[in-house]
């Protein structure tokens, strides 16, 4: 492939373009775009916890490369673990990822009830949950069970939204601040046992990664297509090859809650 810093605005927009979406396997972006990890190791955090656990439910797994990665770092699997997913191209990529992994992947809407009975699970995990169903986590974790997940913040690549949609209202940019979710979590009766949030570095190098990363990450401006924002992208284009990379940040919070009460014995 040609060095991208001589490639035309129009062959890498349709790069972009053209790279399929499914599942959350960033690899694509090296070299192209960059974002500095939350210091707490989400993936490997969720292992040691999947290692003690009976009954696993992973929530939104997008194409299970998270799960997956966790469930081999983990000192034993968990006798059931389940995961949901909400589109349809992602349910097929997840479950044949996790399939041979004896992790059963149930086709369910972001915005449906869990299609499970009330106690199942003495573990919840999630990583970028849509929307975090404080009440449906409450009622699928048996008494003393865990919810432990890594959730996007509030303004999160804001420099990006900001640059195709605009100054944005202050409720939209913080909707996701992880002192109103501590406030639902508790309100939908669990007790928040651990709460951090950081801001985190990211670079765009190129125009095809702004272009593959909006589609794949569809909130971001949630209507975007190239045509539509093809006058910004080919402005946005020209800044990067003069002044650099596009730099944004993103924001993570990490949320562990408890079901009060007693648990099953640890195994």
């Amino acid at each position: 492939m040609p060095d991208k810093r001589t490639r035309s605005f129009e062959d890498l927009v349709a790069e972009g373009a053209s790279v399929p979406t499914e599942g959350w396997d960033f690899s694509w972006f090296e070299g192209r775009a960059t974002e500095a990890r939350p210091s707490w190791g989400y993936a490997v955090s969720a292992a040691e916890r999947l290692g003690r656990a009976g009954a696993v439910l992973d929530i939104q797994t997008g194409g299970g490369e998270v799960l997956a990665f966790a469930l081999t770092r983990a000192s034993r699997r968990p006798p059931l673990t389940v995961a949901t997913e909400g589109w349809p191209p992602n349910v097929a990529k997840a479950t044949a990822l996790l399939r041979p992994r004896g992790v059963a992947v149930v086709a369910s809407p972001e915005d449906a009830p869990l299609p499970f009975a009330d106690g199942t699970f003495d573990l919840v995990v999630s990583r970028h949950p849509v929307e975090a169903r404080w009440d449906e986590i409450v009622r699928v974790l048996e008494t003393g069970g865990t919810y432990f997940a890594q959730h996007v913040g509030p303004g999160s690549v804001h420099e990006l939204v900001e640059y195709f949609l605009g100054p944005q209202p202050e409720e939209r940019r913080d909707a996701r601040h992880p002192d109103r979710e501590r406030r639902d979590a508790e309100a939908a009766g669990l007790e928040i046992v651990d709460l951090r949030a950081e801001r985190l570095r990211m670079e765009f190098h190129d125009i095809a990664a702004v272009v593959h990363f909006l589609r794949k990450v569809v909130w971001i401006v949630p209507d975007f297509t190239v045509e539509a924002y093809l006058p910004r992208l080919r402005a946005l284009h020209e800044r990067i090859e003069t002044e650099g990379a596009f730099v944004a940040h993103s924001t993570r919070h990490l949320i562990e809650a408890r079901r009060p009460g007693p648990g099953r014995p640890a195994r």
